[in-house]
């Protein structure tokens, strides 16, 4: 059983955690993220993939969410709406929020155990959070198993990419890969094709490039930045460059909607 702690002033030190959402920093050094919305937050629960150490709420949202919270038995901070406000400063929790703990990050072997063949999506430098979060979302929808992830890529579990994940961040498994693009070889280690997403015209087209691959080949489906896109060194570790055929006029899409559209070939074919 969950317990329950009524709550009346923003003050009061057991909402420690709850401050200064804002600062990442103060985030990674804790070893905490931030979990906005109940349906963030049931995804956080439901998962199990991270512990979840507290969770602030209005009464409506302990409402909606007191199943999962108790089966959890996650701490309870009950609060008025005003008190959440005066505390985070921001509406798109809903009165709903939740401090989670990151963990050991898992290595990226473990990972690829976990994705069990399904597609696996790795992101070169992507340094917008509202593209990762947004990719985790597609990811996670569209059947990937995992996400790799280059060191200059933004943190899935920053507030902002949680959120834009609808969840999805706290569910697909992730990993970095440090010695980058060199340790790209533990996708081909483990028997997966290297496919570099790119607009570049002596690419291959993904269906004609899916369809010559067996249906049961592993993919891992490679995206860069918008704009500069996959680096020299990685499009030369991959075993195919690959594009996505568009009009007349247009060479290109965000990054977000080009890993949905690709995903949606190689998952179809």
């Amino acid at each position: 059983m969950a317990s329950i702690e009524t709550i009346e002033h923003p003050d009061d030190p057991r909402l420690a955690d709850y401050r200064e959402i804002r600062d990442a920093a103060r985030r990674l050094r804790d070893g905490t993220f931030i979990a906005e919305g109940r349906e963030v937050v049931r995804r956080l629960l439901s998962a199990g993939r991270y512990r979840a150490r507290s969770a602030l709420l209005t009464p409506p949202a302990l409402d909606a969410l007191r199943a999962p919270l108790e089966a959890a038995e996650v701490p309870i901070y009950l609060v008025r709406q005003d008190i959440v406000k005066a505390i985070v400063g921001i509406e798109f929790h809903h009165g709903c929020l939740a401090v989670g703990e990151r963990g050991v990050e898992p290595p990226a072997e473990a990972v690829l155990v976990e994705a069990r063949g399904a597609p696996v999506v790795v992101l070169e430098d992507l340094g917008d959070a509202s593209n990762v979060g947004a990719i985790f979302r597609n990811a996670l929808a569209l059947g990937a198993g995992a996400a790799l992830l280059s060191p200059g890529t933004a943190d899935p579990l920053y507030r902002k990419a949680i959120r834009v994940s609808a969840g999805a961040a706290l569910a697909l498994p992730f990993a970095r890969l440090p010695d980058w693009p060199r340790e790209l070889k533990r996708l081909r280690d483990a028997g997966y094709t290297l496919l570099a997403l790119t607009p570049r015209t002596e690419a291959r087209d993904i269906g004609a490039a899916r369809a010559q691959l067996s249906p049961t080949a592993r993919v891992a489906l490679m995206l860069g930045t918008e704009g500069r896109g996959l680096t020299e060194d990685a499009l030369a570790a991959a075993d195919l460059q690959v594009r996505i055929p568009m009009a007349a006029g247009m060479d290109s899409l965000n990054v977000a909607t080009a890993a949905a559209v690709a995903l949606h070939v190689l998952s179809s074919s």
